[in-house]
């Protein structure tokens, strides 16, 4: 078993994790492509790593996609709706403005492969592309190779309105996260698995300055994080700093999708609050030291909380959804 390099995992059954499906996610299965599109994993992927061969952040922006999504009346491609004079979407609200255009962009070149081929033209629904994506981007990025779960309907509704509360937020504590991942049906060892998702990525200045200039009024620096690491981001982050300056999540390997995320927590480098305080806090931090001491362990229960997360509100009733032809405009 391996985390990287495209060894496939095994989906062994952890007694941390639940595996009782709603009637919705029951109706999924791998290879559910198979007599109408057979390629299509092949076809999403190529188009994914065209996309990679461009930008590094296509990684990063995939996958923050495929959560922000799933936080959201469940992983039905709601989030790649534009919004309208009549309706501001999803993506609109501000918790989502700030995810990277080229996980959108990977989405749109891969619906377009896919629907180049003609049997597979509007056979494939813009959801289940986006999990695809995602799965595809973490291999990409030297993660674990796993299957996944297909047959959702896009979703038939995307307000802005419906993101409040929805999403977790760089100033996040424990008792938060676990109650917006709860309300999926995740539990807080699962959270902290796809947390690990950060081992990739970037976020703006703005996320964590409070953490490394105006703490309160006696500590300038939060003392839960590395002074080191603080005084390095007080100088990539300037008082002045341009609002588009991102700073990477993981400061060792931002660029390998590993267990590196978890061991930084160890020392005090965890870069937002969110990240920091799986480790601070005494009842989240056994799971982060498993993660940190095993890189196979980690990759697992990954895998594991992705499948769980690409369960979440699933739509498999053609009442509740289609397949759009465009990803971004409703039927």
């Amino acid at each position: 078993m391996a985390n990287s390099h495209g060894i496939v995992l095994l989906f062994l059954g952890l007694s941390s994790f639940s595996f009782l499906l709603p009637p919705a996610a029951a109706q999924l299965r791998r290879n559910y492509y198979a007599d109408v599109c057979p390629n299509v994993e092949q076809l999403v992927r190529a188009a994914v790593t065209a996309k990679f061969k461009e930008t590094f952040v296509t990684i990063p922006g995939t996958l923050r996609l495929f959560a922000h999504d799933c936080f959201v009346e469940g992983c039905d491609g709601s989030i790649l709706i534009t919004s309208t004079s009549e309706n501001k979407a999803e993506r609109d609200h501000p918790d989502n403005l700030s995810i990277a255009g080229d996980g959108f962009d990977t989405v749109v070149r891969a619906k377009a492969a896919v629907d180049a081929v003609a049997r597979c033209n509007n056979k494939v629904s813009c959801a289940d592309i986006l999990v695809m994506a995602t799965r595809d981007v973490v291999q990409l990025a030297g993660g674990p190779s796993y299957e996944v779960e297909l047959g959702r309907l896009d979703g038939l509704s995307s307000t802005a309105a419906s993101v409040d509360g929805k999403v977790p937020k760089g100033s996040s504590k424990l008792d938060e996260l676990n109650s917006i991942f709860g309300d999926l049906g995740l539990s807080q060892e699962e959270m902290i698995a796809l947390s690990g998702a950060h081992t990739v990525g970037f976020s703006h200045c703005d996320n964590f300055a409070n953490r490394i200039r105006n703490f309160n009024n006696n500590t300038p620096v939060d003392p839960t994080m590395n002074q080191t690491y603080a005084a390095q981001l007080q100088t990539m982050c300037p008082t002045n700093v341009d609002p588009a300056m991102v700073v990477a999540f993981d400061p060792v390997t931002q660029m390998q999708f590993d267990n590196q995320y978890y061991i930084n927590l160890q020392k005090g480098m965890g870069l937002l609050t969110s990240d920091q305080i799986l480790y601070t806090d005494v009842r989240s931090r056994p799971t982060v030291d498993s993660y940190a001491a095993n890189p196979q362990l980690s990759a697992q229960r990954f895998v594991l909380a992705m499948t769980r997360m690409g369960r979440v509100g699933v739509k498999t009733n053609p009442a509740q959804g289609n397949i759009r032809h465009d990803c971004s405009v409703f039927n």
